[in-house]
């Protein structure tokens, strides 16, 4: 990126080797049975946390202020301490990967119901001075023992709660890798000092909020029949941590320190690993458990096999402007970019609202059908995405919308002829699979050199698999259950090695092909919607970027049912779309968005929710008066 790689002092150097403060430590145990290197603390690291760049976690608020304004580097989380780290990182002249990757660190411990080492996500920055997007996909993937009945038995698939909550829904973790890989391509700092603060936070805890309690609250009767989930997450009467007390995770400091001082390969390969295997495999579930939690079949050679690939973003035209999203194995850059080509041949900004908001509940519904038939991970399947992005397919789904709601489940459309078609494309097939809510969240951040970063990072459903890995201090995902496991033959089966489809998606807007915009949100397949929603909002009714993300909203997946926050439901506008034929379901909020808008002359806004999942926080290098 612009800002060139700064000198490392020696501290920083060893750290990035990864090896002048480990020679000749041997892998004993404690009494604890802790492995001995993770006990000690080098000098290396106790200078990083020293310097760490994030105040006490302790006295900080929770949230807030949900919208800033002024000039310089931005951030924006649904945490302030996250959104300080990224802010304390950019200030002292990292840049906007160096301050992503800080602040998704501090949220693996403050968030770990949403994201965490335990999971994966997509990064997609763009690089002001070589003027070009890239993403980093450090997606989980299936162990190579893992196939298409691997979640069925006796012919049927798993309920879902069966196959969430055991060890056969945990994919390979990436984001480690993943952290690795986009400060080695675009930051200037080391991998130990985008840890520093988050191990300070984990060490010396944070204040539990309401939602914090809430999402506990919500896994309760699974977390109590893990000993280790509920040792961390539960007081000893097994009820969820009160609101205002203080949640320490010194193992989870102790797991970030080992990462800190070898990289990668502490992850990947050694003790951390064989603990994730083992959990996977003989789930660590107490005699009195009352589910059953099913063994998974990862093993050690899954994680050291484990690679982030780089790709490039998907594009897309709209209203003169550039959309950048993220690809395969992600659905997000292309239904978002389907959906704006089919409602670019509508003058939204001059209908009536009624009219505008059916036009784009019709283009969700229709990109929906779509991308639930044809997207998988590219290495299995040939998704036509040119085709799924042509302006000529896009015109065919365009034309089956009518004066009225149409009746989902719609079938989806053909973009083959659309796409540079070669003899052996496979055809896709409707996916019966519940679009599910999930969790994830969401980091925007750009810099005083006008890089831009939107990076999505989850562990799906809110709690992941519920299984925390022993002595670590980290949950690990569910992001298998992504699959269509119901299915032996859809695109989007499960497959050795394979990564789940994805509805993440991080977004830049390219104004005169530099950077306007950067937002996302987490929520499931509801991901895609919102961000749907926000750029037809900011882009086609004039909505600035906060009222925008503040606006009531409403979530069309190709279902018999569009779900709508409450305050959507008592506009005139649901009342008129009702008469319409859409038909509503109540859900309490949808989605936690951030974003960042660049302004002419050099300004720049910061915005995160002021309400949903307890409110964000949103800051800038140099506040407005």
């Amino acid at each position: 990126m612009a800002l060139e790689r700064s000198a490392k002092t020696d501290w920083q150097g060893d750290l990035d080797r990864g090896s002048g403060v480990t020679v000749g430590l041997r892998s004993t145990r404690s009494p604890a049975g802790l492995p001995v290197r993770a006990l000690l603390l080098p000098l290396a690291i106790t200078v990083a946390l020293a310097f760490a760049p994030v105040a006490s976690a302790q006295t900080q608020p929770a949230t807030g202020p949900s919208t800033s304004t002024g000039t310089g580097g931005a951030a924006a989380t649904v945490d302030r301490l996250a959104t300080s780290a990224a802010m304390a990182t950019l200030t002292r002249g990292g840049n906007a990967v160096d301050a992503a990757v800080t602040a998704a660190a501090v949220l693996g411990v403050t968030e770990p119901f949403s994201c965490g080492i335990g999971g994966g996500g997509f990064l997609l920055s763009y690089d002001a001075r070589k003027q070009r997007a890239t993403t980093i996909d450090h997606r989980e993937t299936a162990p190579a023992a893992m196939g298409p009945a691997s979640f069925m038995e006796g012919g049927a698939p798993l309920p879902f709660p069966a196959a969430r909550y055991s060890g056969l829904s945990v994919g390979v973790p990436g984001t480690v890798e993943g952290w690795a890989q986009a400060l080695k391509r675009h930051g200037t700092i080391s991998l130990a000092r985008a840890l520093a603060p988050a191990i300070r936070i984990a060490r010396e805890g944070f204040v539990v909020d309401a939602t914090f309690a809430a999402q506990t609250r919500e896994n309760l009767d699974f977390f109590d029949d893990a000993p280790a989930t509920k040792a961390l997450f539960l007081d000893p009467d097994g009820t969820p941590r009160d609101v205002g007390t203080v949640f320490r995770n010194p193992d989870l400091a102790r797991t970030l320190t080992q990462i800190a001082w070898r990289g990668t390969k502490a992850f990947y390969r050694g003790d951390i690993a064989d603990a994730i295997v083992e959990t996977v495999r003989r789930p660590p579930v107490s005699p009195t458990a009352n589910h059953t939690w099913r063994p998974g079949v990862m093993d050690e050679r899954d994680l050291r096999k484990y690679d982030a690939e780089r790709r490039e973003p998907t594009r897309s035209g709209y209203r003169g402007l550039e959309i950048l999203g993220m690809g395969p194995p992600s659905s997000g850059g292309s239904t978002v970019g389907e959906a704006l080509n089919i409602l670019e041949g509508y003058p939204l900004g001059s209908l009536p609202r009624t009219e505008a908001l059916h036009r784009r509940l019709e283009a969700s519904r229709l990109a929906f059908a779509d991308r639930n038939a044809y997207l998988a991970d590219p290495a299995y399947f040939d998704v036509p995405l040119a085709g799924l992005l042509s302006d000529g397919f896009a015109a065919t789904r365009r034309a089956l919308i009518g004066d009225s709601a149409a009746t989902s489940p719609i079938a989806p459309g053909d973009p083959y002829p659309f796409d540079d078609e070669r003899p052996g494309r496979r055809q896709g097939q409707m996916s019966a699979t519940t679009e599910r809510a999930g969790s994830t969240t969401h980091i925007s951040v750009t810099d005083r050199a006008g890089n831009v970063v939107s990076y999505t990072f989850t562990i799906e459903s809110t709690g992941g698999s519920g299984l925390v890995v022993p002595g670590y201090g980290f949950l690990l995902n569910n992001e298998l259950t992504d699959f269509n496991y119901d299915s032996l033959t859809h695109p989007n089966r499960v497959e050795a090695g394979k990564r789940p489809r994805s509805s993440m998606s991080p977004t830049i807007v390219l104004r005169s092909g530099r950077p306007w915009l950067t937002l996302g949100t987490p929520g499931g397949s509801t991901i895609i919607t919102t961000v749907l929603q926000l750029l037809n909002d900011r882009i086609d009714h004039g909505m600035t970027l906060p009222e925008a993300i503040a606006a009531p909203r409403t979530a069309q997946r190709n279902t018999a049912t569009t779900q709508a926050e409450p305050a959507f439901l008592q506009t005139p506008e649901a009342a008129a779309l009702q008469a319409k034929g859409h038909r509503f379901t109540s859900t309490a909020e949808i989605g936690a968005a951030t974003g960042i808008e660049l302004l002419e002359g050099g300004g720049v806004v910061a915005a995160a929710e002021p309400v949903r999942r307890g409110g964000g926080s949103a800051m800038v290098e140099r506040p407005s008066p």
